[in-house]
């Protein structure tokens, strides 16, 4: 079958929409149809050669829609469910996902290589060239062939193009505050970056009954969500944030820091170390380039005050448990989907969409298939 898709080539490109061939499930595999797909850093960092694939590749890793058919052997859903997609696999066999840690799935290992786990691809264009897809998905596009691992049934009854956020987004930022950073009542946060990850960051916290919640961001737009969704205190810079945090905590510092901003760096690190008091801890969610070198803090400072700095994939969550759990917390009304949302798009605005992301116009933008 044919399905029209926007793929990256090389890096520093915008996405081209292309129409691919692609192949139906294989045994353990789904055809999925896409409804919604959300906009998130993650897929800038292959555009920008921060995280660089094997091109050309699919974009797209945060993905809801309806299982049109299944391959052999596959006992997890049917057609016609409902789905959302997890861009972690999780097999529930392998040591992590057999230990509570299905964020941690061997799966996951191919990720960026965008092949299937047995190695091989189900996109080629008419000259026979394979594409992959961004984390086993490549949501962008309007179906897919997937592994059943990919998916996480959901109940048929939810907005699909709400449900989409936490395939990626609500989970690593909700997950960083409440599973990684482990706020309990009473505990002050300090939040750097007030993305499509940072803003659920926010939600973590206030939902785990921090006391104080500050967040530091430089554009005014975000920082003012952030109070809305909870946030008691926001600053265009941490050196501003810094000085509130001693005066609320009596120069205690904050019990945990959470790093979601777009690109980790040296500095940020550094700030969110100096911001922690005796027994606090760093999570560092964000990404960077591999190879670059970006926790640079004093050892004396860790050992006397018993700091940790530790990094979380996927929030530290299980996406088969989390998923469903999150978005039954938000139909009873304890946590904001709909307002995440500041945008919509249809595919062939992907390259409009990523620029909103860019001028920071969005707080999460999701494309409609």
């Amino acid at each position: 079958m044919k399905t029209k898709a926007a793929v990256l080539f090389e890096p520093h490109k915008p996405f081209e929409i292309l129409e691919l061939e692609l192949d139906g499930p294989g045994p353990g595999e789904v055809l999925i149809k896409y409804t919604a797909a959300g906009l998130c850093h993650s897929d800038l960092h292959l555009l920008d050669g921060d995280l660089p694939p094997r091109f050309p590749i699919v974009g797209g890793h945060e993905g809801s829609g309806i299982i049109e058919e299944i391959g052999p052997g596959v006992t997890k859903v049917k057609p016609g469910d409902h789905v959302v997609c997890s861009f972690i696999p999780n097999c529930g066999t392998c040591r992590y996902c057999s230990t509570g840690r299905q964020n941690l799935c061997d799966m996951g290992a191919t990720i960026l290589e965008g092949c299937m786990p047995d190695g091989t691809f189900r996109r080629r264009d008419s000259k026979g060239t394979e594409f992959g897809a961004m984390c086993m998905l490549g949501t962008f596009a309007e179906r897919a062939t997937i592994s059943q691992h990919s998916v996480v049934k959901v109940d048929d009854w939810l907005p699909l193009e709400t449900a989409v956020l936490v395939g990626c987004g609500v989970p690593s930022g909700w997950g960083t505050a409440v599973y990684a950073g482990g706020v309990r009542a009473g505990d002050s946060v300090i939040i750097y970056g007030i993305g499509g990850l940072g803003i659920n960051a926010v939600q973590g916290a206030v939902h785990a009954g921090a006391k104080h919640v500050l967040v530091v961001d430089p554009l005014e737009f975000k920082r003012n969500q952030a109070l809305k969704f909870g946030a008691t205190h926001a600053f265009a810079d941490a050196a501003s944030a810094q000085e509130k945090l001693t005066e609320l905590t009596w120069g205690q510092g904050a019990d945990q820091a959470l790093i979601l901003v777009g690109t980790v760096d040296e500095e940020v690190v550094q700030a969110a170390t100096a911001a922690i008091g005796k027994g606090g801890t760093v999570v560092i969610t964000g990404l960077a380039d591999p190879a670059a070198l970006t926790v640079h803090v004093s050892g004396t400072d860790l050992t006397l005050n018993q700091k940790t700095i530790k990094g979380t994939l996927f929030g530290s969550a299980n996406p088969q448990y989390d998923i469903v759990r999150l978005l039954r917390l938000w139909d009873a009304g304890q946590l904001k989907l709909d307002e995440l949302i500041t945008n919509t798009y249809t595919l062939d605005q992907v390259n409009e969409g990523y620029q909103d992301l860019r001028d920071g116009k969005n707080m999460r933008g999701v494309i409609h298939l």
